[in-house]
């Protein structure tokens, strides 16, 4: 049995409906192609750095979207020299597409194509509104909120 059943958890459970929809999907891509093999690197704490290796690909053959949560990295295969003719070819040059989910609030800082590897680098940039605050307790007795439209009872006539 391959199959996990997360229902009971999300009936108690609010707004965790993409969280289902993530572990789904990575049960499907369990078995995608592996090509490009690639790293995810944890450098601090707020900081990551995804490193794939595209040897013979340059930068104009690479295409990098960032787009609702989800990372597209897309290579197209460089055009072969004319002229050359290979006795052996080991090094793929194929097409490929990876795509990664991202976290909420991760963003992709910049790009790095050195040696044959290609250098994402990533950060979580929680805004200022969602991060936790303080909040301070004042001293003394709270003041009862009004009721808006509370009207006085009326005496019955009879």
């Amino acid at each position: 049995m391959n199959t996990l059943d997360f229902s009971p958890l999300f009936r108690t459970a609010i707004g965790f409906d993409r969280m289902a929809g993530m572990l789904e999907t990575a049960r499907r891509t369990a078995d995608a192609p592996s090509y490009p093999p690639y790293n995810i690197e944890k450098t601090g704490e707020d900081s990551y750095v995804l490193t794939m290796a595209v040897a013979g690909f340059g930068p104009n053959d690479l295409e990098i979207v960032a787009r609702e949560n989800t990372l597209t990295v897309t290579g197209r295969a460089p055009q072969a020299e004319e002229g050359r003719a290979y006795l052996h070819r080991g090094i793929a040059g194929r097409a490929f597409e990876r795509r990664f989910a991202l976290a909420d609030h991760i963003v992709v800082e910049g790009a790095n194509l050195e040696n044959g590897l290609l250098q994402l680098s990533l950060k979580r940039v929680v805004p200022e509104a969602l991060k936790p605050r303080r909040i301070a307790v004042q001293p003394g007795q709270p003041e009862r909120p009004a009721i808006a439209n509370q009207q006085e009872p009326q005496a019955q006539a009879a």
